[in-house]
């Protein structure tokens, strides 16, 4: 192409064709990632990791019967917790929330908790709080003395959407991903709020 004919392309043609000649055979630089998107991504590849595990391990018991009482539904959710803390022996914090996620979910709730309703939030959590020393263990049984906490639905609009085997919960300030059907405590974020 001869400069007279490179004066009359318009800037934008003109920029196109450098970029594909001068660009052919280059290695092309991938788009910069979202760090939030990386970060729930991450997370949610985790979540499923330890879905699949829970799924398998809980095919391995009798089916619960559809009528039932609590009596039979605690031994199997017994049974479920302790075939996963075998399979799950020597898990650690942040495992599940990796440390990403555990920043991310405290920078989520923090504007609820801050906020002009987060007092009546915090104490729709608290209501049935437990008074007494808890400490909150990854793989370890849900402490039965201790209510299950509500989750506003402010709360939960803000986190990433579980499968029906995981809830989010809280014990004191510390946000736990906590296993229904195993009674189990997967993992935890502390102090998720201040």
């Amino acid at each position: 192409m001869n400069a007279a004919m490179l004066r009359m392309m318009p800037a934008a043609t003109l920029a196109l064709f450098f970029a594909f000649t001068l660009g052919a055979g280059a290695r092309q630089t991938p788009p910069a990632t979202n760090a939030t998107a990386a970060t729930l991504q991450d997370f949610t590849r985790r979540v499923n990791h330890y879905i699949e595990l829970h799924k398998k391990l809980e095919k391995t018991l009798p089916a619960l019967p559809k009528q039932t009482d609590p009596a039979t539904i605690d031994k199997h959710q017994r049974a479920l917790g302790q075939l996963i803390q075998a399979a799950r022996k020597g898990a650690k914090p942040g495992e599940v929330f990796h440390p990403p996620m555990q920043r991310l979910v405290r920078s989520l709730l923090r504007p609820i908790f801050q906020g002009p309703d987060g007092t009546q939030i915090r104490n729709e959590i608290f209501d049935n709080e437990y008074k007494g020393n808890v400490r909150v263990l990854v793989n370890a049984r849900y402490p039965d003395e201790v209510p299950i906490s509500t989750v506003p639905p402010q709360v939960l609009g803000q986190l990433p959407k579980l499968e029906e085997e995981l809830e989010y919960r809280f014990i004191k300030n510390n946000m736990i991903l906590f296993d229904s059907h195993a009674h189990l405590i997967v993992d935890y974020v502390e102090r998720a709020f201040q």
